[in-house]
């Protein structure tokens, strides 16, 4: 058997083992991913509001959809379709540090110079790759996002934190499910169990699907309606946006 296939072996025999232990206590393990997610969740809502504080002098005008009005099924599968995209690159890292960490290293033998450094320190590269590129991306979508939270709360002339409440029931629930699979892979690389990963993708990514979907529903039916209640605003919406009328049905 060669190196590859051998390393493939490997990984499901340990992925089944995985599913098996944790089918016995499953608690502990998906309360620590679950635990995980929240705090990132938190941090990336936290560092919205900051943001949104911070900048001033914008106006975002407003299109009357999901959160703002009622929406329809195509809006529950358009939000959907961007949730999936979005989960999908969170599992390619689950399964990414899966290969450096428990394959790679198995191979490292096999080969000679950079190519065996490489092998041999899979794991430690990944973790500063996807710890790099998950703080690019939070800090990226909490600038974007609050950016334009502030303009949109200064379109609608209400607090930014009045409009973040507003759409808390889904994107506590979203946010929480697709940091699943980047929660369960910080916990992993810090135990060193990189031969886990394979099954918290299958996992964090079967947990994630129906949350996704129950969340999508609720931000087109839902949340509009809170969204109405928390600020009084019913359509059409008639602002003043740098010196124009602008009216939104």
């Amino acid at each position: 058997m060669d190196a590859s296939a051998y390393a493939f072996a490997h990984g499901v025999r340990h992925t089944r083992a995985t599913l098996r232990t944790w089918h016995s206590a499953p608690g502990t393990v998906v309360g620590r991913w679950f635990a995980g997610s929240a705090a990132a969740a938190a941090g990336l809502l936290s560092a919205v509001l900051v943001v949104a504080y911070l900048d001033h002098g914008y106006q975002q005008v407003i299109t009357l959809q999901p959160p703002f009005a009622v929406g329809d099924l195509g809006d529950v599968l358009h939000v959907l379709r961007s949730n999936s995209l979005v989960l999908a690159l969170h599992a390619m890292a689950c399964v990414a540090g899966f290969i450096a960490g428990s394959s790679l290293p198995l191979q490292a033998e096999h080969h000679s110079g950079v190519s065996r450094w490489v092998h041999e320190h899979g794991g430690r590269l990944a973790i500063m790759f996807v710890l790099l590129a998950t703080t690019f991306s939070l800090s990226a979508q909490a600038y974007l996002i609050g950016h334009t939270l502030s303009g949109v709360a200064d379109f609608l002339q209400v607090s930014p934190a009045l409009l973040v409440l507003g759409v808390l029931p889904h994107a506590i629930p979203e946010l929480i499910a697709l940091f699943l699979p980047l929660a369960a892979w910080i916990i992993a690389s810090r135990r060193g169990e990189w031969e886990q990963l394979l099954a918290a993708t299958v996992v964090t990514v079967a947990l994630a699907v129906p949350i996704l979907v129950a969340a999508a529903f609720v931000e087109v039916y839902v949340s509009p309606h809170l969204f109405a209640a928390l600020t009084h605003i019913h359509p059409p919406i008639v602002r003043n946006s740098e010196g124009w009328l602008v009216t939104v049905h």
